[in-house]
């Protein structure tokens, strides 16, 4: 039985809640070997990002060369891409693979900081957008990548994933944790049915890593063989129970990650 492999193309969290090391710890809660390669390392915490450096487009190039040459990959997420040169440098790689690539288009952080240079919008709209099997944008991000103002409810939402599909991208899954009420509900849109994911909104402050998680849970599940459907739907009801148990963690005094390992521990608890 081949063991599933996914790779994270992403930053580095140094407060260990998103980018690369939300998607390991999501991959491996899957059940799926986890690779990366890293385009910058912030330094940021439950509070928010201080500082970023990025990385250059040739160690970016050199990563995804030495895993995609060795690792039989099943699945490719991409997240924060940092800077239009890298950018570049990640969709001249991938423009031959025959994995799905699921882009987390990483523009601002869950705190609200700024993560994604204003020239490098274009660079991901024009270079891995059509690249990408799967893009999911949160609301701001779907707002940027669309050019509509940011929705307010489910009808805008939709109008944002037919532009982006127009745009050039395959299938489209835009989140709407960003709106209000008792649902946290979620568009996938393959070009032809827009599918609605609703669930439970969870009551709780920290939701730090929520859209590396996700992105990360849907290409863990499509390295694991799933349909594009199937993968988005059991990524969503795994981020849900992540947050659920968010509680349980006492990680920093600010707004901290979701539990990954809420199955495992803490004991008792999963």
């Amino acid at each position: 039985m081949t063991t599933p492999i996914a790779l994270t193309i992403a930053g580095s969290d140094s407060g260990g809640g998103a980018g690369i090391q939300a998607d390991i710890k999501t991959f491996s809660a899957l059940g799926v070997f986890g690779a990366s390669v890293l385009t910058a390392i912030t330094a940021q915490n439950t509070h928010g990002v201080t500082d970023v450096e990025v990385l250059s487009p040739k160690i970016v190039g050199a990563q995804i060369d030495a895993v995609m040459n060795d690792l039989a990959v099943g699945a490719i997420k991409i997240g924060m891409a940092a800077s239009a040169p890298v950018i570049e440098t990640i969709a001249g790689r991938l423009t031959s693979v025959r994995q799905p690539v699921v882009l987390d288009p990483v523009m601002v952080a869950t705190a609200g900081d700024r993560l994604l240079a204003e020239d490098a919008v274009a660079a991901l709209r024009e270079g891995l957008v059509p690249l990408a099997a799967l893009v999911t944008p949160n609301l701001p991000e779907a707002a940027l990548l669309s050019g509509l103002p940011m929705a307010q409810d489910e009808t805008a939402m939709a109008r944002q994933a037919e532009a982006m599909m127009k745009a050039g991208a395959r299938a489209v899954l835009v989140k709407g944790g960003h709106l209000t009420g008792a649902e946290s509900v979620d568009l996938l849109f393959d070009g032809e049915t827009m599918h609605r994911l609703s669930a439970q909104r969870v009551a709780t402050r920290h939701d730090h890593g929520t859209g590396c998680t996700l992105s990360a849970a849907i290409a863990a599940q499509l390295a694991k063989g799933d349909t594009l459907q199937d993968a988005v739907s059991a990524a969503k009801d795994y981020l849900t129970r992540a947050l659920a148990h968010a509680d349980e963690l006492t990680i920093g005094s600010g707004r901290g990650p979701v539990h990954h390992f809420h199955r495992w521990w803490p004991v008792g608890q999963g």
